[in-house]
């Protein structure tokens, strides 16, 4: 069993402090034994500061202190129906209303986060007309490229994760301030940065303050590079 540390660096952060779920659950599934790889998230991880992180038993891995660990991932599958995505001009269209009137609970996140091209994914999503999904255009910037010129995998895993946020508050009861709980997702081809994409996002069920959301990155002419289920956590009332 091999263990060491990782550091998030600061610009992958989703809520204030908070590691971008997206991110961590990739850099897990890059060390999972598995084509998919569902991974649990159990508190929330630092950036900027050594992580222990430590391959486990049956290609898992493990985040954080063995006693109380932070995150979990392991082999998983992934029987997920997922709808035909949406045109380039619907997403491009939902992106445009997402940022003409920004949601309620809009943080500076590095997935949906109202930054930059090259400090974030810049994943915007509104509802599509006619469509039961909310979807956003998405042009990695080829500044997160690996030498190869391909998104990193845990980039791609980021793709995976704001949407479905944004599925559960625009088209369900979510409520701002929720969490990922769980992620279990799967790279189907590379994802080329700097080439437009389109990530989506539909409702699969509630449940009290649980939502669960399909996720999709696809390319423009519709074909699939990453899908994923999405387990969000509302936070828990006030007393």
């Amino acid at each position: 069993m091999r263990s060491d540390a990782i550091v998030v660096p600061g610009l992958f952060v989703g809520y204030p402090g908070v590691a971008f779920g997206g991110y961590v659950a990739g850099v897990l599934a890059e060390r999972a034994e598995a084509t998919t790889v569902r991974v649990d998230f159990r508190g929330p991880v630092p950036t900027e500061v050594p992580v222990p992180i430590a391959e486990t038993a049956g290609g898992g891995v493990e985040l954080g202190d063995t006693e109380r660990p932070l995150a979990t991932a392991r082999p998983a599958e992934l029987p997920l129906d997922t709808p035909a995505a949406p045109s380039w001009d619907e997403a491009v269209a939902a992106t445009e209303a997402f940022r003409a009137a920004p949601p309620s609970g809009v943080v500076d996140c590095f997935g949906c986060g109202l930054r930059t091209a090259g400090r974030g994914l810049r994943m915007h999503c509104a509802p599509v007309p006619g469509r039961d999904l909310v979807a956003s255009a998405l042009v990695p910037s080829p500044a997160f490229a690996a030498p190869d010129g391909l998104l990193p995998t845990r980039l791609v895993w980021g793709a995976l994760d704001c949407p479905g946020n944004w599925a559960g508050r625009l088209l369900g009861t979510q409520r701002p301030g929720a969490v990922t709980a769980s992620l279990t997702g799967t790279i189907l081809r590379p994802v080329t940065a700097g080439e437009p994409h389109i990530v989506y996002a539909w409702l699969l069920s509630e449940s009290g303050r649980k939502h669960m959301m399909g996720v999709a990155l696809a390319t423009v002419e519709g074909e699939l590079c990453a899908v994923s289920e999405a387990l969000w956590l509302d936070p828990r009332p006030t007393p």
